[in-house]
């Protein structure tokens, strides 16, 4: 018997099979193969693999497709038909996205920002590179139905200060973001969130998006259910499943509990919806008592709302429910063509029925079936309920909405908000899906001093100015998709209307600064949506304006008033239809019912806006 490096003949032909049999495996669960010792060990390793998957009694039927593998083997169904995965797939499949701390750190040390796809797997911790608007990171992080701990904010404040842009982001995901993060601070973002008690993986890239609840789950007077418990416990799941982050797109799920403020949960892909149901009769088969509505597909910047499945649901079993869906849209996800990567374009394409099926089979049970007109119909929502002064159940207490400007804060205004929750309420603070923030549990008698405490952080609770309805995205100014600067934008034409009209009803203004309509844009009662607007030959930052949107119980999609309006043009246009609103309108009339019972024609002659209209 002889030896080479040590190892008898024997041994050498035990390690190659060891290394082959490692490789088939490898190769059936889609894995590149990382062995190569010639004379054919590639084209054995591809033959054994076919035969494997192919054959009577498949391996992969003896290994479940679990985990990471549940990802790889929907990717392996599509190349299995001869298509090719888009590049942001290939990329996950080529490198595990939750495997790159280490390559990060190192980039952090060097002070080097991600390169070719490793831009779209960063995004998985979270840190999304923003450049050419700005050379620097963005961070988004993951605050499970927007409850965050006075202290968790004020370090949220002091992280902004020493490794970031010096103020915080409210989105219209009850969370926050934190921007211009240079190449070398990304990773100490990252570890002092984690010291925070926040963990933010998944929050961007093709994952579950933060999970909203009614703001004010726990205290709201006209609540069904608190939901709070529920968006955590999806948030826990979704943060300890490693089958929760192979989905093809990203995802968004939302739990409403029926209460004054709107969640939005009809613009989630999951929306559930708490209903009552009063009592037993011929057409139901369930006890008396609260329950959730499932919608889904909801993605408005498509133009689609989530719609009711028909499907009931124990609060107790939600996060099972949510989690089957999940998985049947990882199995069956489009991961060719990222524009019908998301899960409306899976249900358009088989239908309810057959997604329900699916799921039911996923869950292992069926679901139960109730008509809606067994439910007692929902309270309609308060518009104004997420700014000032409102009572809450408990006794002799109250929340306050603070109005922050385009959901903006800077550092010292934040560790002012979390003084004031800590002095004046019981340190909670909840941030809500319309930009701005929630103080609860504040004593009548400590209203007047909260109110100056507002004030002198130079921040406004009153609801009765245009800021107060006012939502933007990032734009132009930190985000590579934006067409236009929508922040300052929103707050050059607050400023504009403030001086010009007097408002004693809600409205709301939506500036977002590209298709993906981050501030849904098409749901506001003026949406403003980004665009390149030529004028003498130059390309200016101008939008496309739809008017008439509307959510919960006015639910509609926003109609088109003009293609192109550069925005030196918008201030004026907007004030012309805001003043057509008050001298026009019936007493008490909502806007969005005032504006869609005027013709688009009509509209557009009270503006004195003649643009060349473009298709």
């Amino acid at each position: 018997m002889t030896q080479d490096n040590g190892f008898t003949d024997s041994q050498k032909s035990y390690l190659q099979g060891f290394a082959l049999g490692a490789d088939v495996a490898r190769k059936v669960k889609g894995l590149p193969v990382i062995a190569d010792s010639g004379g054919g060990c590639v084209e054995a390793v591809n033959s054994l693999a076919t035969t494997i998957q192919i054959g009577p009694r498949a391996t992969q039927a003896a290994l479940p497709a679990t985990g990471r593998n549940r990802e790889l083997a929907a990717q392996e169904r599509f190349l299995a038909q001869g298509k090719k995965l888009s590049n942001e797939e290939q990329a996950k499949r080529d490198k595990d996205p939750l495997s790159i701390w280490p390559q990060m750190q190192a980039a952090a040390a060097e002070g080097v920002f991600p390169k070719g796809t490793d831009v779209f797997l960063w995004k998985f911790h979270g840190l999304f590179q923003v450049a050419p608007a700005q050379d620097s990171f963005m961070c988004r992080l993951r605050i499970a139905g927007g409850e965050l701990k006075s202290w968790q904010l004020r370090g949220i404040a002091d992280l902004a200060q020493e490794h970031a842009g010096h103020y915080l982001d409210v989105t219209t995901r009850a969370n926050l973001q934190l921007r211009e993060i240079s190449a070398e601070k990304g990773c100490a973002i990252h570890t002092g969130l984690v010291e925070l008690g926040l963990v933010n993986k998944g929050s961007g890239a093709d994952n579950i998006r933060n999970v909203t609840s009614s703001a004010t789950s726990g205290f709201d007077a006209d609540e069904l259910i608190d939901t709070l418990p529920y968006a955590k416990a999806m948030h826990h799941h979704i943060l300890n499943d490693r089958e929760c982050y192979g989905l093809p797109r990203k995802f968004n799920i939302s739990f409403d509990g029926g209460g004054r403020i709107a969640t939005l949960e009809e613009t989630n892909d999951v929306g559930f919806q708490a209903v009552r149901v009063a009592e037993v009769n011929a057409t139901n088969a369930c006890p008396a008592g609260i329950y959730f509505r499932l919608t889904l597909g909801g993605i408005t910047g498509h133009h689609d709302f989530a719609r009711d499945t028909g499907i009931l649901i124990k609060p107790s079993e939600s996060i099972a429910v949510a989690s089957a869906i999940v998985k049947v849209f990882v199995d069956h996800g489009d991961r060719t063509d990222r524009k019908k990567a998301r899960l409306k374009y899976l249900l358009d394409d088989w239908d309810f029925a057959k997604f329900i099926e699916h799921v039911e089979r996923e869950l292992g049970r069926p679901l139960l079936r109730m008509s809606s007109e067994d439910c007692e119909p929902a309270r309609p929502v308060d518009r104004w309920a997420h700014i000032g002064f409102h009572a809450q159940q408990q006794e002799d207490r109250h929340y306050c909405g603070v109005v922050l400007p385009v959901g903006r804060l800077t550092c010292d205004q934040a560790r002012g908000l979390a003084r004031l929750a800590e002095t004046h309420g019981s340190g909670r603070i909840r941030l809500t899906v319309w930009q701005n923030l929630l103080i609860p549990d504040i004593a009548t008698a400590d209203i007047p001093a909260v109110q100056r405490g507002i004030e002198n952080l130079g921040l406004e609770w009153r609801a009765t100015s245009v800021r107060s309805g006012l939502i933007a995205c990032t734009g132009s100014a930190g985000c590579k998709f934006a067409a236009a600067d929508t922040k300052r934008h929103a707050l050059l034409l607050a400023d504009h209307l403030d001086e010009r009209i007097e408002l004693d009803a809600p409205i709301n203004i939506h500036f977002t600064g590209c298709h993906h309509s981050c501030a849904q844009h098409y749901i506001g009662d003026i949406g403003l949506r980004g665009t390149k607007v030529e004028v003498d030959d130059d390309l200016v930052d101008g939008y496309e304006i739809v008017v008439g949107g509307g959510y919960a119980d006015q639910q509609a999609i926003g109609r088109q008033l003009f293609p192109q309006v550069p925005f030196t043009e918008v201030p004026r246009l907007v004030e012309r239809l805001l003043g057509f609103y008050v001298d026009a309108r019936d007493e008490c009339e909502p806007f969005s019912k005032f504006i869609n019972r005027h013709s688009i024609e009509r509209l557009r002659e009270v503006t004195h806006f003649h643009p060349v209209l473009v298709p």
